[in-house]
């Protein structure tokens, strides 16, 4: 059954999506480190001490961003992709009923 949205655009969002986060990576990565690191700063109280571990917790949600793109791309139904760029590349065609 054919669906009426475009599946291909939703996988070229998602793509873009990724790369955005690639860019971002190194960023959050260096961010997660200064973190870190200012939790080491000596006599630092407990109460920065667990903001910071709460930051730290913040910028590797990273990944449960890269699970929530893994499952829209699930979410396209099989082949849906493949059948729509084969109808762009054929041409659309109205049905005759």
């Amino acid at each position: 059954m054919p669906i009426k949205w475009s599946a291909v655009r939703v996988s070229e969002a998602m793509d873009d999506v990724e790369n955005q986060l690639s860019l971002a990576e190194a960023f959050l990565t260096e961010a997660r480190m200064k973190a870190s690191e200012a939790r080491k700063i000596p006599d630092i109280p407990q109460y920065i001490s667990q903001r910071l571990v709460s930051l730290i917790a913040e910028i590797e949600r990273i990944d449960k961003t890269r699970e929530a793109i893994a499952q829209v791309r699930k979410s396209i139904p099989e082949g849906a992709i493949e059948a729509e760029k084969a109808r762009i590349k054929n041409g659309s065609q109205n049905l005759l009923i």
